[in-house]
């Protein structure tokens, strides 16, 4: 596992701006992503390139640099703002004598410092392992012999082969009971389908304000800071809304510029409450200056977790902080919402936010005329049963027409019912009383 950085340690930021757009990162994210995993930032060291070295990703001089802010005891962990392969990591340390940490790796030390569920712990601590999995030869250079001496010649397993052989049995068991989390999950949102309960999911980029519109939605108490990666477990709550069905709100784990493949497929349990929601709100810091490019980052994730065809709606957040700027609804050319402008601290727009809810998950009531045989008693004890009927009349010996009125959702579902699609007589007249058409 990973060394945890800790309170106060010294840290020098290493950042490189290339000329290709691929291969950018914000220096001023990093600098948070590094004050978010608790350590102090004592400086800063940037160059230009064209494209990395490779042997230590940074230059000659660069690396002369480090070497001497290490040697004047002003740092303990080199941060490099970009992802190192395992040969550049090692080659780094060696020639500068301190720690160093990519990019990837911090992101996977903060979520190990913020995990705090079972299932959390469970999926960062595999994502580590297949990160470290490729690491291990820094750290056992000097073990890379056959074991010997008394009591210690065997069938000749290196100390690597071991390391590596115990981490591989490691990763294998965390598959196994992270797919009993996922089983769980499941059994979980089909439950949810059954009672026919929606689900709407939070996505965005990290320390958007999820957590507070989540807490003010919700009457919760969930953790909520302003810094990155503040909430990693998922939580669910069920939230009322006025002439509307119920939903279940879910707060998700915040979107980052290159996530860590191993974060993306460790937490696909967690993610699934976003594949397979009813709705996302997609929560956007409208003081960003890069709002535009941690879109599309958003957007880019939801793909890779084929989310992205899940009905999205803007929810652009702490419009408190732009000066004379007032709650608003955006909407399409046939009158649908497409972007809700509130602010979750100041309360400003909540009332919009769940109007627009309320419109999206109304409940749609549906008149009818229903004609049925009548020896279709079991159709007719049903349309009883579920207290549909409001009147009835016999039209000859052969038809029973019966005038029913019922939520939109379950006249669908009767229509689709194979017990009742022989009897079912298409309607003579129906109508909707409520709800949008």
């Amino acid at each position: 596992m990973f060394e945890r950085p800790k309170s106060g340690e010294r840290a020098v930021l290493v950042h490189i701006d290339f000329s290709d757009e691929n291969q950018k990162e914000a220096l001023s994210e990093f600098k948070e992503l590094a004050i978010s995993a608790g350590v102090q930032v004592t400086a800063v060291v940037s160059t230009q390139r064209h494209r990395p070295d490779p042997k230590y990703f940074l230059g000659s001089g660069k690396v002369d640099e480090l070497r001497q802010l290490v040697a004047e005891g002003h740092v303990d962990v080199a941060l490099v703002n970009h992802d190192l392969s395992p040969s550049q990591e090692r080659n780094l340390e060696r020639e500068i004598q301190c720690r160093v940490l990519d990019r990837s790796g911090l992101i996977l030390d903060i979520f190990a410092q913020r995990a705090r569920s079972h299932d959390g712990r469970l999926q960062v601590e595999l994502a580590q392992l297949e990160h470290l999995s490729t690491r291990l030869v820094r750290g056992w250079t000097h073990l890379e012999r056959q074991k010997g001496g008394i009591g210690l010649r065997g069938p000749g397993e290196t100390q690597l082969e071991t390391d590596r052989r115990l981490i591989g049995g490691r990763i294998k068991q965390l598959h196994k009971r992270l797919s009993k989390v996922q089983s769980r999950r499941q059994q979980g949102r089909r439950s949810r389908q059954r009672a026919e309960i929606p689900t709407v999911s939070l996505v965005g980029y990290t320390n958007a304000g999820k957590s507070t519109l989540f807490n003010v939605l919700t009457s919760s108490e969930v953790y909520a800071a302003d810094q990155l990666f503040a909430t990693l477990d998922p939580t669910l709550r069920r939230v009322e809304l006025p002439d509307a069905e119920p939903v279940i709100l879910a707060d998700t784990v915040g979107f980052i510029r290159h996530l860590p493949h191993q974060l993306v497929a460790a937490f696909q349990s967690t993610l699934e409450e976003t594949r397979e929601a009813d709705l996302l709100l997609h929560l956007i810091d409208a003081t960003d200056e890069e709002r535009q490019d941690h879109l599309e980052e958003v957007h880019k994730v939801l793909r890779e977790i084929d989310a992205f065809e899940v009905p999205r709606i803007e929810v652009y957040n702490k419009i408190d902080m732009l000066e004379g700027f007032q709650p608003r609804i955006d909407r399409d050319e046939h009158g649908r919402a497409v972007r809700v402008w509130i602010s979750a601290v100041s309360g400003a727009g909540l009332d919009l936010l769940r109007q627009v809810l309320v419109e999206t998950f109304r409940v749609r009531v549906f008149r009818t005329l229903v004609q049925i045989p009548v020896d279709a008693g079991r159709l007719r004890a049903r349309l009883y049963e579920k207290g549909v009927v409001i009147s009835e009349r016999v039209i000859n010996d052969q038809i029973l027409e019966l005038d029913v009125e019922m939520p939109d959702k379950y006249w669908h579902a009767l229509q689709k019912d194979s017990e009742f699609a022989g009897h079912l007589i298409y309607p003579t007249d129906s109508k909707y009383l409520a709800g949008a058409a």
